[in-house]
């Protein structure tokens, strides 16, 4: 035999499914010659692209970690003590190993299907508990994206809930020491929905304004510095003003919470709980407020409630995805979460507990006392009053350049405004550190370094009793009973088992994109180089960083056919915020400020008329027809009666229902026709990639989800990343950063806290990229096509499919239509309940028609995994003809009593008209390897009327186990 040296294997083998067997297997089912005939059946051929997409070569993963390893070694990781809301954390090993490098963690999808799910809604009840409590607040969300978004949505939510006598108001008053960088993104989310922004000190805070709704305070502010603010915020409520607070977590576990100062809602991150900087992300951002507040809070709540057998479930409650339901009334675009982020931190609380947390804080409280007492022994001047882990130091401001140059040698970064330093402590410190930064200061002083040790013996808590915590936190048993690893990582295992992901079987959820996140693309995010950065990191120090921005933008630029890429938008909906904030600067750049309508089909996603209101635009809704697709007419129509006010459409593409629209150049001549510009929704991108583009089809701006095309993981229901790729009018356009230099010179303000978003999951996708190469992408985009087309034949005798392209195919993903079997009393909830008990998690259901399950199997699926599935549903649908031919009875059978828990099969007699093994092992493939849904059917209306969002109280633990 002869032998190749050659003969490595590319990654797109490994990363798409079908083997070349199985794809002309898969074409002789669906009835196409080739892929290349399936592709022009299915891609309008007035859209494809003329060439292959310019990327260089893919690369071998061994030979792509290497080179990766290179440019990561670009950025220097210094010791920081910038602080201004990131700080460095130790990861404990048990939480970095177990569940960030875990992909039974990070694969897993939003919690939807609850009764699969319960290991991450019980993480996530945790995580509620843990602001709940350390906040004073009655309730909290799980969770949100960062700390300046987290405190857009408090003036938003504010701003809709303001009491009748200040139902003109439209002041929001920012104390000046709140973070700069959330200062941006308050202003960003302001000006268009008419909110005036106010800072200044707290001391020239007028409450008795009759213009003034709501106030921001920073607790600790930007100095460091903590106050009572009790008084103020009992005057504030006086004058129907409601209040808000950017708190630390860590702060407090030693400080007065906000709630029993009586805030209405505290916001911050949850970062410095175990999650690297990042770069600036990921971090779980959290939100709590007053139970008065329930039905406003944005974001997803979790909360607890009860399954057919009266045992205690999980389940997301309330409005968790609102703007689905109110859409253009909706108050937050808000759609995902950061849960790995979120179930991290939450972990952290469970393994330290409230002893090991108050350590931490009492530390390094106690390392910034005692930094600040050795540095007045030198004669320096630290600035008055309380504080918890930040200092603010006097320094000329000939003395700051030769000190920032010596304390960049020595290792350390410090934050530095005019003639003054700030030095912020984390649990990463050390009194070695201290030492070091005092014989910074003692050379620069020209001065001896002073002795640590008598300090280091006196140094006590002396907070003023208004501001020293005095309510225990954290006193449910799971905060107190896994402080060794061995029963944490027990804990950590006993949660993952209960969820179903992406290790057990695939995830058909369209519109959701759940592929492959492959190992070699996740290695990289836990690397020091890219996760110990801090975002307000000297540039000189981030070349690496700089260098991954450069290359991943001009490849997406590629990919979507646009001159220019904003990396900063950290999910999909602040894309879309984003991409309409900068066609609002471009109609405001030209003298048209008056355009503000928005065309909207009624298939979008219900984020595109919320993101429309936030960016200040109204809203106009344009017909679909019979067959899916927009109403040409319709928006012909429309676009000439609002010409003079035409700002946009939106548009998904392929469409929301899984179909190429023939007509979508005429309809993006339509819009520009008009003076209005396209705004094209990224979410079903990974069906255009190396087939067609957003510019060639002629949209002006799209956003991309890297957590859905290009295979960041979902992580439960987060982390994403959401940039913007734009034409190249738009380009000056890119949003900007108060702290670091981005976007474009007419830059709109920040969307989001960190001037990249979450950095530090973008090797994800720039990985996944280079190992694919242009072809890789391309095949990948075919590949999605194919399997989507093998279901939709293989399930077209069984179910109806709703919609299919003008030849009879369908794009990426299709919609199975269930709504006839309501004639048997069947519900598409009952099939997707069902399908638990195949060992799958359902398909995306009632989105974007009610009664349905949109199905989209991804490029990484194997012809083996796509039968698996498609046999699951076949006998799903025997099943229901059961239920017609009067076999089963509508009312018991194994559809309605759907999921099966083990528990339920194995104790107590069997009453039910089928046999355990049918409904457990309803055919072959399950016996090989069964998944065993932990709870039974959840009752949702019963945890809205009962609203409970904190850990179980240890006396009903008994209830839930029976």
């Amino acid at each position: 035999m002869k032998i190749n040296l050659s003969n490595a294997v590319k990654f797109e083998n490994r990363h798409n499914g079908p083997t070349d067997v199985e794809i002309a297997e898969m074409l002789e089912t669906i009835g196409a010659s080739s892929l290349e005939e399936l592709i022009d059946q299915t891609v309008p051929k007035s859209i494809q692209l003329e060439g292959p997409l310019n990327l260089p070569a893919s690369q071998l993963e061994t030979d792509f970690l290497v080179e990766f390893k290179k440019l990561a070694s670009k950025n220097k990781v210094l010791k920081s003590f910038i602080g201004l809301g990131y700080y460095d954390t130790f990861v404990p090993n048990v939480i970095l190993r177990n569940v960030l490098e875990n992909p039974g963690w990070y694969t897993a999808y939003t919690p939807y299907q609850a009764e699969i799910a319960q290991g991450r809604l019980e993480a996530l009840i945790n995580f509620q508990t843990v602001v709940m409590e350390l906040t004073g607040m009655e309730l909290a969300n799980a969770s949100l994206l960062d700390e300046g978004t987290a405190a857009a949505e408090a003036m938003g939510m504010l701003f809709s809930v303001k009491a009748r006598e200040k139902k003109t108001a439209t002041k929001f008053f920012v104390d000046e020491k709140v973070f700069p960088q959330t200062k941006a993104v308050l202003e960003t989310r302001a000006e268009p929905i008419g909110i005036e922004i106010v800072y200044g000190s707290v001391e020239e805070l007028d409450v008795t304004d009759p213009e003034l709704f709501g106030v921001l305070f920073q607790y600790p502010d930007s100095d460091g510095l903590v106050r009572d603010y009790s008084a103020i915020v009992a005057a504030a409520r006086e004058n129907k003003v409601h209040t808000a607070f950017a708190a630390d977590l860590l702060a407090l576990t030693i400080l007065t919470p906000p709630g029993e100062m009586g805030a209405d809602v505290v916001v911050g991150t949850a970062q410095r709980f175990g999650v690297p900087m990042g770069y600036g992300g990921p971090h779980a951002a959290f939100f709590a407020t007053k139970e008065e507040f329930k039905r406003q809070i944005p974001g997803r709540i979790i909360g607890v409630s009860l399954d057919r057998a009266g045992n205690k479930a999980y389940r997301m409650a309330l409005q968790t995805r609102e703007q689905h339901i109110k859409r253009e009334k909706a108050t937050s675009n808000i759609c995902t979460a950061q849960v790995l982020l979120a179930v991290m931190s939450s972990f952290y609380a469970v393994y330290h507990g409230p002893k090991g947390l108050k350590n931490i804080a009492l530390r390094t409280h106690g390392l910034a006392k005692l930094t600040a007492n050795c540095l007045k022994e030198l004669g320096f001047e630290v600035g008055e009053g309380e504080f918890f882990d930040t200092i603010k130091v006097t320094l000329s401001s000939h003395d700051q350049a030769h000190f920032s140059a010596m304390a960049v040698g020595a290792g350390m970064n410090f934050r530095y405004a005019k003639d003054v330093v700030f030095i912020a402590f984390d649990e990463t410190k050390s009194l070695q550190d201290v030492k070091e930064i005092i014989n910074v200061f003692a050379t620069t002083a020209g001065k001896d370094p002073v002795s640590l040790t008598g300090n280091v013996e006196s140094l006590e808590l002396t907070l003023p009793a208004a501001l020293e915590r005095k309510t225990e936190y954290l006193t449910h048993p799971v905060f107190n009973s896994f402080h060794s690893e061995h029963e944490m990582l027990r804990y950590i295992k006993r949660l993952e088992n209960k969820d179903l992901s992406l290790v057990h079987s695939m995830i058909s959820l369209g519109s959701c994109t759940m592929k492959l996140n492959a190992t070699a693309e996740m290695i990289p995010v836990t690397w020091p180089e890219f996760g110990q950065m801090h975002p307000f990191s000297p540039m000189d120090q981030t070349a690496g960083y700089q260098e991954l921005f450069a290359n991943l933008e001009r490849w997406l630029s590629e990919i979507t056919g646009f001159a220019g890429t904003s990396l900063q938008p950290n999910s999909g909906a602040q894309g879309e915020f984003a991409g309409l904030m900068v066609i609002r600067a471009y109609h405001q750049d030209r003298g048209e400020s008056h355009r503000n309508i928005a065309l909207i089909p009624t298939s979008a996603h219900g984020t595109n008329p919320a993101s429309a209101v936030m960016a200040g635009m109204k809203v106009v809704l344009v017909k679909c027809d019979e067959k899916g697709n927009i109403d040409l007419e319709d928006l012909k129509a429309k676009a000439s009666a609002h010409a003079n006010d035409l700002a946009s459409l939106m548009v998904t593409y392929p469409s929301t229902h899984g179909v190429f629209e023939e007509a979508i150049k005429e309809i993006c001549d339509t819009i520009h026709q008009y003076g209005g510009l396209v705004y094209m929704d990224g979410a079903n991108m990974n069906a255009q990639v190396g087939l067609t583009s957003p510019g060639n089809i002629g949209a002006d701006v799209c956003h991309l989800n890297l957590h859905k095309t290009f295979c960041i993981p979902h992580g439960g229901g987060g982390p994403g990343m959401g940039p913007i790729c734009v034409a190249s009018h738009l380009v000056p356009f890119l949003p900007g950063n108060p702290l670091v230099k981005t976007g474009g010179e007419n830059s709109v303000s920040s969307i989001s806290a960190a001037p990249y978003g979450s950095a530090s999951i973008l090797p994800i996708s720039y990985a996944y990229i280079a190992m694919m190469g242009g072809d890789g992408l391309t095949n990948a985009t075919k590949m999605a096509i194919l399997n989507a087309n093998y279901i939709k034949e293989r399930l077209s005798g069984h179910y109806p499919i709703l919609y299919t392209g003008t030849k009879g195919r369908a794009a990426h993903e299709m919609i199975v239509d269930c709504r006839g079997f309501k004639e048997v009393g069947v519900e598409v909830e009952d099939i997707a309940k069902r399908l638990m008990d195949y060992g799958f998690h359902a398909p995306t259901v009632s989105f974007p028609v009610a009664g349905t399950l949109m199905i989209e199997p991804t490029e990484s699926e194997t012809k083996a995994e796509l039968d698996k599935f498609c046999e699951a549903l076949i006998s799903i649908r025997a099943e229901i003809k059961e239920i017609e031919d009067g076999i089963a009875d509508r009312m018991n059978n194994v559809l309605k009593n759907a999921p099966h828990t083990a528990t339920m099969v194995l104790t107590g007699e069997w009453n039910l008209p089928y046999s355990r093994e049918k409904a457990v092992f309803p055919n072959a493939n399950v016996k090989e390897n069964k998944f065993w849904p932990t709870v039974r059917r959840i009752d949702s209306a019963y945890g809205d009327r009962n609203l409970v969002c904190s850990c179980i109280p240890v006396e009903e633990y008994a209830t839930e186990e029976v």
